[in-house]
């Protein structure tokens, strides 16, 4: 999969690739999505974002969120809470669930904000 936009508005690029490595999510010490089948989204002006298939990922302990929000390169996000053991982490992770047809390779995927999970590792 190889997926990019050369020119949107003012020089904005974005595209995906297959990503071939392991990618995993961890907080409080519990795996929450583990793959070796992520997407990675580049976007101009943002670091580079792994996307995992709902099926990889722990949706037991995602809760969905009432936050949405939109970008006029990708679609409208839904957002979801994770739920631990010692309480809730807000706003964890998001996903786009009918995005446009230039990232259409994230439909079913979701992302996590790195700064609201203990680590998102990836290893070969």
């Amino acid at each position: 999969m190889s997926n990019r936009s050369d020119d949107n508005e003012a020089g904005h690029r974005i595209g995906l690739a297959v990503n071939r490595h392991r990618v995993r999510v961890i907080h409080g010490g519990i795996t929450i999505a583990d793959t070796l089948a992520a997407v990675t989204l580049s976007e101009t002006g943002y670091p580079d974002v792994a996307y995992f298939p709902r099926a990889d990922v722990n949706m037991a302990r995602l809760e969905r969120s009432s936050r949405i929000s939109h970008c006029p390169y990708k679609g409208d996000a839904a957002y979801f809470h994770l739920r631990t053991e010692e309480g809730c982490v807000e706003d964890v992770a998001w996903s786009y669930e009918a995005p446009l047809e230039i990232v259409s390779g994230i439909k079913d995927y979701l992302a996590f904000y790195a700064s609201r999970v203990d680590r998102i590792d990836q290893t070969s």
